[in-house]
């Protein structure tokens, strides 16, 4: 399920950013990747010895369409490293030039989206939603051609494995029982070792996953972050967020809200992730019936039980963070629905942005219920939810804690990486320190915590493929 292979030299390779903190984490010399020795590390030109990079294999369904064969076709897993708290985690390579998985494209990306990918996982990870994590962006000295010629990039990737749903897939499709036995034994070594005392250890192993799943996705739809992408390939068995491409977090909500620019039909959309989730988790319910039964229908029967489990899990989840994110820890399931279903309508109806509205109601919690109903044309109808919410008595300590003043606002993004690709990384940076201490209001910030204004227009995000 892997290749041994080498990235392409990089011309001229210069760092762009480093995240120190994470490379004390992994045991690194933060200034000894800042050498030559370390960007050329960080670009796989300088791999450490006794290693060797692999391009893994795995198939998918993108958009709903089965491919067999889709891999890693521009990147490399240089190796595993043993993190401060005693874990593995794999240190991976995005736009390192060509694989035998690449399928005709250049292998390569540029400035823009691997600066994307940094800020909006380090911005995931400073929220406390499970993700992939970003190392560093080194600019390669090559230019690439997309719809222009655009400076290239490698992201140095950092996750628990980059084992998911479509690896699953493929070890499935070649017929190999073994294959498909180890790898599941593996995946539960590294990321479920409690299944493997169970009676049914790969029954349990399938539900570990649906629990990982139902809880990251709830933590999607708290934030409004829509990934723009869900095919099975960008499922983890981890339950990390992986592949920030044409990803972006919804200002006004509306459960059909689609930013990537190849998603034309909506598959994608915000509201639509949780029932995409489950549909992905059937999929590897699907790779995984030779190991439940070793007859189909009995497997089917067991899969179909455990993948009902999703659903619930989910709304559970949903619920314990929409009870926190309104100030009542201890409301029951039921109350909570009633309360946030209405308050979806008012801020469907009202187009009103999510981030912004759950901070302010903070600040009604504490009596100052204004800068709240400046956000709604329909004035009875917020007035009305506010009285009945606060008349629960919330606490707005606990909802500072956990309601975001900044997130990656996406015309704040659009600047970043345009000033970043022109050779300007300040705006980056500025961008990166706010949104990595996102509940820390401070004063001269106010721009990082606006919604995009109206001239910014209808927003696209795209690949970088």
């Amino acid at each position: 399920m892997a290749l041994p292979w080498r990235a392409e030299e990089a011309p001229d390779p210069r760092l762009l950013v480093l995240n120190e903190p994470l490379a004390a984490e992994l045991g690194l010399d933060a200034v000894a990747l800042r050498g030559p020795d370390g960007v050329r590390l960080l670009v796989g030109n300088s791999p450490p010895a006794g290693t060797t990079p692999v391009a893994q294999a795995y198939a998918g369904h993108q958009f709903g369409g089965y491919v067999p064969r889709l891999g890693d076709g521009r990147a490399l897993l240089l190796g595993e490293l043993v993190d401060a708290d005693g874990g593995l985690r794999d240190l991976h390579l995005k736009g390192s030039g060509r694989t035998p998985f690449a399928r005709g494209g250049d292998g390569l990306a540029v400035v823009g989206p691997m600066l994307r990918e940094y800020v909006v996982s380090e911005a995931m990870h400073a929220l406390g939603i499970p993700t992939t994590r970003s190392l560093a962006v080194v600019a390669t000295g090559r230019l690439v051609r997309r719809e222009t010629e655009l400076p290239g990039a490698v992201l140095a990737r950092v996750a628990g494995s980059h084992l998911r749903v479509g690896s699953f897939q493929y070890a499935a499709a070649t017929g190999d029982l073994d294959l498909l036995r180890r790898l599941a034994d593996h995946a539960i070594a590294r990321h479920h070792p409690t299944a493997a005392d169970a009676d049914h250890r790969y029954v349990a192993f399938f539900e570990a996953v649906i629990a990982a799943q139902a809880s990251l996705v709830a933590g999607w739809m708290h934030v409004g972050f829509i990934h723009g992408v869900m095919n099975t390939d960008n499922m983890t068995i981890s339950g990390e967020t992986i592949d920030y491409g044409p990803c972006a977090f919804m200002e006004a909500f509306d459960p059909a809200t689609v930013y990537s620019s190849i998603d034309h039909g909506g598959r994608y959309a915000y509201g639509n992730q949780p029932v995409v989730a489950e549909w992905n988790l059937a999929r590897l319910a699907e790779a995984l019936l030779p190991l439940f039964d070793d007859v189909r229908e009995h497997g089917v029967a067991v899969a179909v039980e455990s993948l009902g489990g999703f659903r619930r899990q989910y709304n559970e989840a949903w619920a314990a963070g929409m009870r926190a994110k309104l100030g009542f820890p201890a409301l029951d399931d039921q109350a909570t629905a009633l309360l946030a279903d209405d308050l979806l309508t008012l801020l469907q109806r009202d187009r009103v942005d999510l981030t912004t509205f759950f901070r302010h109601l903070g600040r009604a919690a504490r009596g100052d219920a204004e800068p709240v109903r400046r956000l709604f044309l329909d004035l009875a109808g917020i007035d009305a939810w506010t009285e009945r919410w606060r008349g629960l008595g919330p606490d707005p300590d606990a909802m500072e804690r956990i309601n975001p003043v900044y997130v990656p606002r996406n015309h704040l993004v659009e600047e970043a990486l345009d000033a970043a690709t022109a050779g300007d990384l300040g705006p980056l940076e500025r961008l990166l320190d706010v949104v990595t201490r996102p509940y820390d209001e401070r004063p001269g910030l106010e721009r990082y915590a606006s919604p995009a204004p109206a001239d910014f227009g209808p927003y696209r995000t795209f690949c970088g493929t």
